[in-house]
């Protein structure tokens, strides 16, 4: 088996993620990809302020502002970027990486 190509450690509600011996959770390749992408998303503040949005032009345009934010993630393969919004403050964001197949993960606020 290769070794992963990317590598961290796993950030979940903005903690680290402990296994049963107390030690950090390591995600990898394409976990990190996903995890890289919603802390961007995050730390962008547009998913806060899209919950803020009332109006359906304003959403709209929040949306495709949080799409081109993941457009310009280099490990993911231009064009796939897929956003869905299936209840309020619930974003789930769809992609193809280069390396490692698809990838879909959701961010919450």
């Amino acid at each position: 088996m290769s070794s992963p190509r990317y590598q961290d450690i796993l950030i979940e509600n903005g903690d680290v993620v402990l296994d049963a011996g107390r030690n950090p959770v390591l995600i990898q390749d394409r976990a990190v990809i996903a995890q890289d992408i919603k802390h961007a998303i995050i730390e962008s503040g547009l998913s806060v302020a899209l919950i803020g949005e009332k109006s359906r032009d304003g959403r709209a345009d929040m949306k495709k502002q949080i799409e081109l934010l993941v457009e310009e993630e280099t490990r993911l393969i231009p064009g796939t970027v897929r956003l869905d919004e299936p209840t309020l403050g619930h974003i789930w964001i769809f992609a193809t990486t280069r390396e490692f197949g698809d990838v879909h993960f959701e961010v919450t606020t």
